[in-house]
């Protein structure tokens, strides 16, 4: 009776571990996928921000040469 005891501790035991190295090496996995996943989301949020920056710019550049192009044909 004892060394069924000792045989299914043992064997709770390796499949305890086996589980655990398990989860661990597909927590590892998902990490990587998402660290990459991450890096590629910030790179896209910088071009986007240097999107918006230029078309800011030219937001306001925009006022700035219709008021030029009015005083020019008021001159005429």
């Amino acid at each position: 009776m004892t060394e069924a005891i000792i045989v299914a501790c043992i064997t709770g035991a390796f499949a305890l571990l086996g589980t655990y190295l398990t989860v661990n090496s597909g927590n590892k996995t998902i990490m990587a996928e998402l660290k990459t996943h991450q890096a590629v989301q910030d790179e896209k949020i910088d071009n986007l921000t240097n999107e918006v920056k230029k078309h800011n710019d030219f937001a306001t550049r925009i006022p700035i040469l219709e008021e030029r192009v009015r005083q020019l044909s008021n001159s005429k």
